[in-house]
């Protein structure tokens, strides 16, 4: 028995009733499980998975992790994005800033503060009624610019501070209040104090 070809086309009289042979669907281009007649009157099971239209995607190879592929613009494309997701950096001066480059992360990115500045940061190392970042310092010893001063009293109260380039006072001597006596006209003594 002779084998029977599909048919692809069908005129009626003078009328085509169905033509299939300029007809471009082929297995890759149908959707995967679909069924349908290609250009010789076959029928093929379609393979294709694309699922969506990438037109409008704007996903950039650079946005893309390394090694890893993704559709966009009807073009796949293979990723360039560094995984350096171990990233860190650590702080050594107090005006430092760190850049962190485009790249992939997942999240377990670390910027501190350098192991030798954490053993600096203890409260012997930070002057006393200073607090940075977030130790108290207690120290008031030896290297301190500590500045000695005499006042003159005043009539109204004073508040002795240092002068600006010291850290503290070592001493404020008061100089005696000016204490006189003299006679008067009436017989008795005017005492002056000069305030």
């Amino acid at each position: 028995m002779a084998e029977t070809k599909p048919i692809n086309k069908v005129v009626y009289g003078d009328q085509t009733l169905i033509d299939l042979t300029a007809d471009t669907v082929s297995e890759d281009t149908l959707a995967q499980g679909i069924t349908a007649h290609d250009k010789t009157g076959a029928v093929i099971t379609g393979t294709s998975t694309k699922d969506s239209d990438t037109s409008d995607a704007t996903a950039a190879v650079a946005e893309i992790l390394v090694g890893k592929t993704a559709y966009a613009r009807g073009a796949k494309l293979t990723g360039t994005m560094p995984d350096n997701s171990n990233f860190s950096g650590q702080i050594t001066t107090i005006d430092q800033e760190i850049s962190i480059p485009m790249r992939f992360t997942d999240g377990s990115v670390k910027i501190s503060i350098s192991q030798e500045e954490i053993e600096k940061g203890i409260p012997q190392n930070i002057k006393k009624g200073i607090t940075f970042l977030g130790i108290p310092g207690d120290y008031t010893g030896e290297g301190m610019e500590l500045q000695s001063k005499t006042v003159t009293p005043t009539s109204s109260q004073q508040t002795v501070q240092p002068d600006l380039g010291y850290d503290g006072l070592a001493s404020v001597t008061v100089n005696a209040i000016p204490y006189t006596e003299t006679e008067n006209a009436a017989g008795g003594m005017t005492v002056t104090i000069a305030g």
